[in-house]
């Protein structure tokens, strides 16, 4: 690229040279070793902020690391950033986004994605399941419409930042706690009525949940889901978490394997799925994060989180310690 003219009258005499001419007669010249200013680097990061300059017709260099394409009215992934593998950052924040393909996961590089401030209403169990799982450390999904987010979420263990704020959040998903290296979360302004029992395993240094509107937790009214006796699916599948059993679907149905995965730890430590008793209690946030953004205007850093058992004996016992707390 450092001289296009020279490019061509060498390949011209490449050509004729392959056909048999004289190399006397070859339109040769000296060829002077190119400077390093005069040649052009791999580009590596690319900032777009408007629709004006988003390229139309040119493809985008395949060896860019960072791209950001932001204002540009976007309303899909366009399929050319996809072919990006080298992409360790993408930010596609302030577009028409509604949905994000598959194949977004096969960006295997990809540490930060920023889709602040679109119009998406899930994040699918695909992308979970994908090469982010291992590689997406930032994840930014505030300022859009999501209910809910998948199961497979939580798969996504190397995730250390993530932005769920101004959505339509009606739970957290219930393993949360699997999200080990996980140090920042915000999820204000969304609409939380409580936090899932695994949100106790997380080690944070930052929290932001100010906004949402949380219950006031009553642990004397409990929601009593007891099949007695146990079902012998609910003995059997209690034994298989208790005891660690492998299984899989090969083993069994998926939504067998489905059950199990979102088990339910009892205070006890034992395991439940769809015979317990559930609560909310109150946990100061502090007990999680080393920062917390206060959870509403009257000072408070507490929220109510669910807690359950596996039997009328394991809540009788705490409804003891409950009452001989509050005198």
């Amino acid at each position: 690229q450092a001289n296009v003219i020279n490019l061509k009258t060498f390949l011209s005499a490449v050509r004729l040279a392959h056909q048999g001419n004289d190399t006397g007669v070859l339109p040769l010249s000296p060829l002077v070793p190119a400077k390093n200013s005069d040649v052009e680097k791999p580009k590596t990061k690319m900032i777009i902020t408007s629709r004006r300059d988003y390229p139309l017709t040119k493809s985008f260099p395949f060896s860019l690391e960072h791209l950001q394409t932001s204002y540009c009215k976007l309303a899909r992934v366009d399929t050319r950033v996809l072919c990006l593998k080298k992409l360790r950052k993408l930010d596609l924040s302030h577009n028409h986004i509604k949905q994000l393909p598959a194949t977004l996961g096969d960006l295997v590089c990809l540490q930060e994605l920023d889709l602040h401030d679109n119009h998406l209403e899930a994040f699918s169990g695909a992308l979970c399941s994908s090469g982010l799982q291992k590689s997406l450390q930032f994840l930014d999904l505030s300022q859009n419409q999501i209910q809910a987010l998948p199961l497979e979420f939580c798969q996504l263990r190397a995730l250390v930042r993530l932005r769920l704020d101004d959505n339509a959040l009606l739970r957290l998903p219930c393993r949360i706690g699997q999200l080990s290296r996980l140090r920042f979360l915000s999820a204000a302004r969304n609409k939380l009525p409580f936090l899932p029992s695994d949100f106790r395993k997380l080690s944070l240094e930052s929290l932001d949940l100010f906004g949402n509107p949380f219950e006031q937790p009553n642990p004397l009214v409990p929601n009593i889901q007891l099949k007695i006796p146990l079902t012998l699916l609910e003995c059997a599948a209690r034994a298989t978490v208790n005891h660690r059993i492998p299984f899989g679907c090969h083993l069994l149905p998926s939504h067998l394997c489905k059950d199990l995965e979102v088990a339910k730890t009892c205070g006890c430590g034992g395991a439940c799925l769809s015979s317990f008793i559930q609560i909310t209690v109150t946990m100061n946030l502090h007990l999680v994060a080393h920062t917390v953004v206060l959870v509403d205007n009257m000072g408070g850093t507490e929220a109510p989180i669910l807690c359950y058992f596996c039997s009328l004996h394991c809540y009788s016992q705490f409804l003891d310690r409950h009452l001989q707390s509050n005198g």
